[in-house]
């Protein structure tokens, strides 16, 4: 989408790009969900830097994922997002995921008790199994709340969680990848090694 003639072919002017989950480190840090963002796609593409909503990583977890709903709220409040009528929660027109070998997206980990908030919109967690330990992250209500959801997965590392969410198997506590149904459509995107075992 960064080269011509999709580059062109895109009015930008519409787009208003929001993190499903942030590390809380610097904006700059190579751990920075934002850095890999602006590095591999927004400073190539002219998406208005003021309809780009990244954290603000000059506050702690708590403070950023507090700071983070309240402008998700303002945004509703002005129409810039709309709401799932059937929920109640702010519904994104696509939300793009990846998955982490364990069968996380966003930053909801499997037997973490985040993954049944059901009020808040954004949270934070500070004991990520997997570093860094500080994040903020949408709630499943706002997750499935979407209009789209691709879920973009790759490498064999990841099979395993890709057929328990996909396979036939029926386990009674899912991998939170296996929580992911939006409002919407849900279309997956493996590479052959993530799906060698379906």
């Amino acid at each position: 989408m960064v080269e011509p003639p999709y580059v062109d072919a895109v009015d930008w002017s519409t787009w208003h790009v929001f993190w499903v989950d942030e590390r809380v480190v610097p904006k700059d840090h190579d751990d920075s969900n934002y850095k890999l963002a602006f590095d591999g796609f927004l400073s190539k593409v002219p998406i208005l830097p003021g309809k780009v909503y990244a954290i603000n990583d000059a506050l702690p977890a708590e403070g950023a994922a507090d700071d983070y709903e309240t402008c998700l709220k303002h945004l509703v409040k002005s129409n810039v997002i709309s709401v799932s009528a059937a929920t109640g929660f702010p519904k994104f027109d696509l939300m793009l995921l990846g998955m982490g070998p364990d069968g996380h997206v966003a930053s909801l980990f499997p037997g973490h008790p985040l993954v049944k908030e059901n009020e808040k919109w954004v949270t934070f967690i500070k004991d990520s199994p997997k570093p860094p330990p500080e994040r903020i992250t949408f709630t499943f209500p706002v997750i499935t709340s979407s209009a789209n959801i691709a879920l973009v997965v790759c490498c064999a590392g990841k099979a395993g969680p890709v057929h328990a969410a996909l396979g036939n198997d029926q386990n009674s506590d899912p991998l939170p990848v296996g929580m992911v149904s939006p409002e919407g459509e849900l279309v997956w995107f493996l590479d052959k090694d993530a799906a060698s075992k379906l």
